[in-house]
């Protein structure tokens, strides 16, 4: 069925929200842009003269497809080569949504996406929904088909096992710009103790090279594993120039809204690693090397001027 030029406006207006509910559900910035065209589709296929809410028909279709997508992301999952990690986006990647309230900025930090890989397709739907957008539980209920009871019960669940495994923390730029010049500093001394003095006891490190970039199926956990495996990582030497292809230009940035630093080979990203600053120190890093899961973010990086890195090596 033809759209007409003010339905298909409509469906417009809403593809950033689309997205950006999409892109906390599936942690995936392509999978999301998949799942908001087939929303498109199902829109172009309805009786868009009969849907009484156009926003609330979008956001369900959306929301199940996202639903369906999980459930079987789960199973191939199982068979990811090393640590699954979300897909990192840049500072004003528009899929980041809104960031008007520290619950928003908080819903799509990449330490929360993480956690948000606990909880059960439901469970995350209606955290999302929630925490991120605000809705009224009596929508996610009609959403979800569910009663309203049972959301806010949901609701809870899953806000609590994202609290316990997160403490939440908001660092100015410019303090995260100077923690990262020092971590920077104490990674490239070639020496251990600097880097465990800016790390946490509990400190992790962990990576997703998706089987095609080599990254340890396991966390480091404990501030010394992760000052070692930093020491090693950021020492230059002819394996490390090998494995990137080249020159590596560190920069630092804001991804998912928290600090990061972008290793750059040749104007492609060849890996985001996030930063997850408390005040007693570094608690994580987490960095991205799966090649498909940068695709977007070498988009935007190359359309954009970000001068002088703060470190080149190999």
């Amino acid at each position: 069925m033809a759209l007409t030029t003010s339905e298909v406006d409509r469906f417009e207006a809403s593809r950033p929200r689309l997205g950006a509910i999409a892109y906390r559900l599936l942690g995936s910035a392509s999978e999301a842009e998949d799942v908001v065209q087939e929303t498109y589709l199902r829109w172009q296929a309805a009786d868009v003269g009969r849907i009484g809410v156009p926003e609330a028909w979008l956001t369900k279709v959306l929301t199940n497809l996202c639903l369906n997508q999980l459930t079987s992301a789960r199973a191939r999952r199982e068979t990811y080569v090393g640590q699954w990690l979300p897909e990192p986006l840049l500072a004003g990647d528009p899929m980041l949504g809104p960031a008007d309230t520290a619950e928003r900025r908080e819903s799509v930090s990449y330490a929360v996406l993480t956690l948000l890989e606990r909880l059960t397709p439901g469970e995350r739907a209606v955290y999302v929904l929630r925490e991120a957008f605000d809705y009224p539980h009596r929508e996610i209920a009609a959403i979800l088909d569910l009663t309203e009871a049972a959301s806010q019960q949901i609701f809870h669940r899953a806000r609590k096992h994202v609290a316990e495994g997160r403490t939440r923390t908001e660092v100015d730029e410019a303090a995260a710009r100077r923690i990262v010049e020092e971590f920077l500093a104490a990674a490239t001394s070639g020496r251990t103790e600097p880097l465990v003095r800016l790390l946490t006891q509990d400190a992790v490190a962990m990576g997703d090279g998706g089987g095609k970039v080599p990254a340890r199926a396991k966390a480091f956990e404990g501030a010394l594993a992760v000052a070692k495996f930093m020491r090693g990582l950021f020492k230059p030497g002819p394996a490390q120039r090998a494995l990137v292809g080249g020159s590596a230009e560190f920069h630092f940035t804001t991804a998912n809204g928290g600090p990061a630093l972008v290793a750059v080979v040749d104007g492609r990203v060849f890996g985001i690693m996030c930063l997850e600053i408390t005040p007693e120190g570094i608690a994580a890093f987490r960095s991205q090397a799966n090649p498909d899961k940068l695709e977007r973010a070498t988009r935007q990086w190359s359309a954009g001027d970000h001068g002088d890195p703060m470190l080149t090596l190999f």
